[in-house]
This record gives structure tokens, sequence and C-alpha cells, in this order.
């Protein structure tokens, strides 16, 4: 395998015919055809590409587990679904969600049949990897779960510690990204110390890729976004940014914060311009990029320790992960 971007396009072509052309049961068909729609909406699939390419650093013959690594997708989008009825959203991928398609009831429903679907792709597994794996999937999911309700606990709370802030979203979005390398490796038979490096970075980068995505929702070039920039703003979403504002705000900048922050009724661009104008003077995004930059260098660190058979695997996995860090929207 040579890493040119080809390699990459034919595994992720492997990975989607392979989504493609599982069936995940036909009746009754209100319950499965959720299952196929939210599946069939794509998504960059980096959850599954991560195990195919954590495997293949190891192994050549990534085509024996595009199973076990369908079902790490399949447990992300159930959560995705869930996540998407408790936040009453109506779009996903710029698709109707499938509450708005079809009902909260048969979303939950639906959900719940795919994380039983998730379970029954992991049965693949050699049968003398099951119950490692299964005990880390077990435990990041639960994490996941745990994470949703530290994020939702937040929106009750006056204040969140910067501490408290990075475990909800370590447990909410980075564990899985490290469960999704680890597993590849062990089902590659890599050295145990390999696999938990690889569970730490991915760890490290999905924290990283977190506060970035806290980062261009104020700062993001607006045309490269895809989306309003300063929706956080407006909700009043406790991200790093405004945590560190509400510890530094001195005087007027607190007083003007807290007004901004509890004002019931305001012109949406005024907020988001007046909320960063603050951010601006107290130095919020340098303070962010230094965070997020720490647990990038700590993961990439991580990466480079790694002693693998196959560079050219590990060369294809470090830059879609760069190109991920350096991402604008």
């Amino acid at each position: 395998m040579s890493e040119n971007k080809n390699d990459v396009n034919k595994i992720l072509q492997d990975l989607e015919n392979h989504i493609q052309g599982y069936s995940y049961g036909t009746s009754p068909v209100e319950l499965y055809e959720p299952i196929s729609y939210i599946m069939s909406l794509g998504g960059k699939r980096i959850r599954p590409l991560l195990t195919l390419l954590s495997y293949a650093m190891y192994k050549e013959d990534y085509q024996e587990i595009l199973t076990p690594a369908m079902a790490v997708e399949v447990f992300h989008n159930f959560t995705l679904m869930h996540d998407d009825i408790m936040d009453n959203a109506p779009l996903r991928r710029g698709k109707a969600t499938v509450h708005e398609k079809w009902n909260a009831n048969t979303a939950i429903l639906s959900g719940d049949v795919m994380l039983v679907r998730a379970y029954d792709m992991l049965l693949d597994i050699n049968p003398n990897l099951l119950p490692i794996c299964l005990k880390l999937f077990n435990q990041t999911a639960a994490e996941v779960c745990e994470g949703q309700q530290h994020d939702m606990n937040f929106e009750k709370m006056d204040t969140v510690s910067e501490n408290a802030y990075i475990d909800m979203i370590r447990q909410k979005t980075a564990v899985l990204l490290g469960f999704a390398l680890e597993f590849g490796a062990i089902l590659a038979g890599a050295p145990t110390d390999d696999a938990r490096k690889l569970y730490d970075f991915g760890v490290n980068i999905g924290i990283g890729f977190q506060l970035k995505d806290d980062l261009l929702d104020v700062y993001a070039d607006k045309e490269k976004f895809g989306k309003q920039v300063g929706g956080d703003i407006i909700s009043n979403k406790k991200t790093f940014l405004l945590i560190k504002a509400k510890e530094l705000a001195k005087g007027e900048q607190r007083n003007a914060l807290e007004h901004w922050i509890g004002g019931a009724s305001f012109d949406k661009e005024e907020k988001v311009q007046a909320v960063t104008k603050i951010y601006d003077q107290i130095g919020i995004k340098a303070l962010t990029e230094k965070k997020m930059q720490e647990f990038f260098d700590k993961g990439f660190a991580q990466f480079a320790s790694l002693n693998v058979p196959h560079a050219d695997a590990y060369n294809t996995l470090l830059k879609i992960t760069q190109d991920l860090v350096n991402r604008e929207k």
C-alpha cells in the first residue's frame, strides 16, 4: 500500500460499499428504513477509517475487518440519531433528521436497533479477541453517554471549570476516536503498548478537534465554515472560550459579558459582535489555540513513538490526522 490519496479513496470506497450493502432488517419497514436513511447520509466516515488505517499499519488485509470497523460507524450514528432528538435538531448533514422525517418514538426505537446491530457486527471479530474488544467498546459507549449527560448538566450550571469541560469533551467526542484506533490495532495483533498509545493519540487529538470546533464557531471564515458563525455565542453554549472569558473577565468586561449572557431578547448579530469583542480584549483566541496545540502536540508525540511494520499506512494516517487538525471549517 502506497501513501497516495487513492489508497484512502479505495479504503473509503470499500467501506462505503460494505455499509450500503449491509441489511439491518426488513420488517417492520418503519423500524429499519430510518437506519438505512441515516447511514446513507454519508459523513466523512472518519472513525471506521481510523480503525482500518490503524489495522493497516500492522497487517495489509484490512478488508477482513470491514464489518467490525462498520460497527464503530453504526454506533456513532446511533448516538447522533438520539442526540438529534435531545437537541430537537431539524437537520443532519443538510437533510431532515430521523425524528423530523418520521417521529421521535421511531427515532428512539431505530436507534436502539442500531446499537443492537453494532453488537452483531462485533461478533465478526476473532473469538479470542472478542472479550477485550467488547469490554473496551462497552467502556467507550458508556463514556460517550456520560459525556452527553455532563454536557446537558452544564446547560443548567452558572459556572463550569476548564477541567470539567475538557473531561466532558474527552468523554463525549474523543474516547470514540481513541477506541477506533486502539480497536484496529488490537484486531491486527499489534503490541499492547502500541494499541494503548494509539488510544491516547486519538483521545488527545479528539480533544484538540473539539477545541478547534469551539474556536471556529467564533473565528471561522463565514464562507468556509458552512454554518452560522457565532452559533455558540447566541445560545450561550459553555465552550472553552466562554468558560475562560467568564473566568478572566474583570470590571466592565465582566458586566458586559453577563449582560449578553443574561439577555432574553437581543439582536443575534449584535450579540455575536459584542461577545467576540470581549473575547478579543481578553485574548481568548490565543488561549484557546495554545490549549488546543497542547493536546495536538501530545497526541502527535505519542503517534511518533510507534514502531510499525507498514510505514505507508502510518504516513497515510498521519496525513489524514494533520489535514483534520489544519482544517478551516
